[in-house]
């Protein structure tokens, strides 16, 4: 592999983009296209280095750290900058790229009221380095920090240039993250200050997650393993969001630019399961058996709570919010089974959600755009007036509900398979109980996406918009920034291995300390590879 991937390489891909937003700062503010073409060339300059580890990736050993930086930090913490690339943030590193550019594609002739896109672009250009820099942290501290690098821009982009509603959206958000990134917080503390070494007992006292994982709570008592994923748990279920965390979520998304609800949808609330997998089950993995009943019951209720709050939405944006609680859920049931067959779907879930839900708010922003207006009631007949754009909701709508052939079905079929045999230690009954609720889940799901479709793009066009000549069909911009969001959709669909591949070998290797649970999770090995061919 080239010495500069190995030795630079995941630095120069998380800071490119804070050093595109610093390079903007120096640029006056009238000179608004040349703020666009530098926050464009920042992200693609990301995508590119993407792509190249996207070749150079050694995938016959996914299941190891690759490229890995270990630098001095923050000495007096024991707290080092440590980075590296496995097969499981693999796949959400290029879903952080590949959104980022195609976000400011759209924003060429898209920048929301009121304005300055300066600040507009840079903060986004901030929210891609903290995206890239949570799945490469290797450190707690590390993670932490770039974990919370998102909230500020996020809250600025909703505060500014959200909707009518924008300064209770945005502070909802923030106090909701903030309070349970505090509790997450107090967990990596407690691992700092109780792991030790199982073979001598010292205390560890590091923030190394490759060392805490290969301990996997070590010398913590049973009961503080529980209290220390009780607060990842409240951290990392805010931000996913998970039920009963999740009201901030419609909100925001509601209130949001579109380009903030895309962002948003795509890939932040992926930071809060992908802390699941990296952090909360390989480090407390006895913790994480207890815990596991709980998560798949909050992932159920989500499940079919959400489809029941979209079938009460009288607001597109806000439906397809609602959603998102929904197959937010999925992916929480498959990480919830502890099984390497439950978590392979959910990162393949958290990629068929961040395309599909993303291409959504895509198209709900463009409605706005034309119509004024999200109030289903008043829409309809865009097949008529805007075919092009009638047809791409129709398709993203059966990509959602789990058709097959597109990549919704492998976000979905697999976290519900996946739940028929849970790891050895947790409760098989309980679990088919909620392999049942979720399967509802779908029907539900196809009933109130068939519906917005039915609304808003079948019919006849409302009187107050038949001659309207704002409402146009695609335009170029939109075709070039949708396009990809399309073609990974049906690609995804029809070769789901080239996801499986990749996670499987690092699932695995994560899923290694399960073994200390009582029987392992041998269970479901012959499954997962059965499916996966992994």
């Amino acid at each position: 592999m080239p010495e500069f991937l190995t030795d630079w390489g995941l630095l120069v891909i998380t800071f490119v983009p804070l050093a595109g937003a610093l390079l903007m700062m120096l640029i006056p503010q009238e000179n608004e296209e040349a703020h666009k073409q530098v926050s464009l060339l920042a992200s693609l300059l990301a995508l590119a280095l993407g792509i190249w580890y996207l070749i150079d990736f050694n995938y016959s050993d996914a299941g190891s750290l690759q490229y890995v930086v270990d630098e001095s930090w923050i000495e007096v913490i024991n707290s080092r900058l440590i980075m590296g690339l496995d097969g499981m943030s693999l796949p959400l590193l290029m879903l952080s790229v590949f959104v980022m550019p195609l976000v400011f594609i759209y924003s060429w002739d898209h920048i929301p009221h009121p304005g300055n896109a300066k600040s507009f672009l840079i903060l986004m250009l901030i929210l891609e380095t903290g995206m890239i820099g949570t799945f490469l942290a290797q450190d707690l501290i590390l993670f932490f920090v770039f974990f919370e690098v998102v909230l500020l821009p996020m809250f600025f982009m909703i505060a500014v240039w959200g909707g009518e509603d924008r300064r209770y959206a945005s502070l909802k958000f923030f106090l909701y993250t903030l309070f349970g990134s505090a509790l997450m917080l107090l967990g990596f503390l407690a691992l700092f200050f109780l792991s030790k070494d199982p073979t001598t007992g010292e205390l560890l006292r590091t923030f190394d997650m490759r060392v805490l994982s290969d301990v996997a709570g070590a010398g913590i008592v049973r009961s503080s393993q529980l209290l220390i994923f009780g607060g990842m748990f409240l951290g990392f279920g805010v931000k996913v969001p998970l039920f009963p965390f999740h009201t901030w979520l419609p909100d925001a998304h509601t209130q949001a630019p579109t380009q903030g609800s895309v962002i948003l949808a795509a890939v932040l609330l992926k930071l809060g399961t992908y802390g699941f997998i990296r952090i909360a089950i390989p480090m407390l993995p006895e913790a994480a058996e207890a815990w596991a009943p709980w998560i798949g019951l909050f992932a159920v209720i989500g499940i079919i709570y959400g489809a029941l709050g979209c079938l009460a939405q009288t607001d597109m944006k806000r439906l397809i919010a609602f959603s998102s609680v929904a197959h937010m859920g999925f992916v929480m049931l498959g990480i919830a089974t502890l099984t390497d067959f439950g978590i392979n779907a959910a990162i393949f879930g958290m990629v068929a959600h961040g395309l599909i839900t993303g291409m959504l708010f895509f198209i709900a922003g463009s409605v706005k755009e034309r119509y004024h207006t999200l109030e289903i009631k008043r829409l309809g007949g865009m097949l008529l007036q805007a075919p092009k754009l009638g047809w791409i909701l129709g398709f993203c709508v059966m990509a959602s509900l789990g058709l097959p052939g597109l990549a919704g079905f492998w976000g979905e079929f697999p976290a519900i398979l996946a739940a028929y045999q849970p790891a050895n230690g947790i409760p098989e009954e309980t679990f088919r109980g909620y392999m049942v609720i979720a399967a509802v889940g779908t029907v539900l799901a196809a009933g109130y996406l068939l519906w917005l479709l039915q609304r808003t793009a079948m019919g006849e066009a409302p009187e107050e918009f038949a001659n309207d000549p704002e409402i146009v069909d695609v335009k170029r911009i939109e075709w070039i920034a949708w396009a990809p969001f399309l073609f990974l959709i049906v690609l995804f669909g029809v070769a789901p291995g080239l996801i499986f591949e990749i996670t499987d070998p690092a699932v695995v290797e994560s899923l290694d300390n399960c073994l200390q649970l009582e029987g392992g999770c041998e269970g479901v090995a012959a499954a997962a590879q059965a499916t996966f061919g992994g």
